[in-house]
């Protein structure tokens, strides 16, 4: 019987502990939203601790994991379950400046996850830094950008200088997210490819 579940896992491509995996970290990015939002400048976007959970995802679980488990939280909000920061559902943070940001957290956690998957299994924490930087901080940035554009009257050169008040933060994220990655993938290898 055994045999056959195993077979069903590998015919749908998930197993039961892939699905955990992605459901703890969905729920490690709504429990990083419980502290609140602190709302800096005129733009109307919060900083969180939520970004720290997305970049974990990918940065532990890899790309197709993480991503899922980003997605799965995102799904949540959008159903109104109010999980992002501030209580906010999906819907209601879509509709205002943060919604580039919020997709954003989906080819941010996909590029973590992908190239993550590339430097192990050693995860040098210089490549770890720049591939978290890049992807939790970069990308998010220039979805986040493109959003401001497009849902306030902000030009681009305003929009993206907007950005400068979140970097102290986000910095501080990504070297605690790869100090972290760097521990789960010494003590658990092979976790992404599980």
């Amino acid at each position: 019987m055994e045999g056959v579940e195993n077979s069903r896992e590998s015919q749908a491509g998930i197993s039961a502990r892939d699905m955990a995996q992605i459901a703890v970290f969905a729920a490690l990015i709504a429990a990083l939203g419980l502290p609140g939002a602190i709302t800096v400048g005129f733009s109307g976007v919060p900083i969180t601790v939520q970004t720290l959970g997305v970049i974990l995802a990918g940065a532990v679980l890899g790309g197709r994991k993480g991503t899922a488990a980003v997605v799965v939280f995102l799904a949540l909000t959008m159903i109104g379950l109010p999980l992002l920061s501030g209580g906010r559902t999906g819907l209601t943070a879509l509709a205002g400046p943060s919604a580039g940001y919020l997709i954003g957290w989906i080819p941010a956690v996909l590029f973590i996850g992908l190239l993550t998957g590339r430097i192990l299994p050693r995860y040098p924490i210089v490549l770890g830094l720049l591939v978290n930087a890049v992807g939790g901080i970069l990308i998010v940035y220039l979805f986040g950008t493109i959003g401001l554009v497009l849902r306030t009257d902000l030009a681009v050169g305003p929009a993206a200088t907007t950005n400068f008040a979140f970097i102290p933060g986000d910095l501080v994220k990504v070297a605690v997210a790869t100090v972290v990655a760097k521990g789960v993938h010494r003590a658990y290898p092979g976790v992404i490819g599980a």
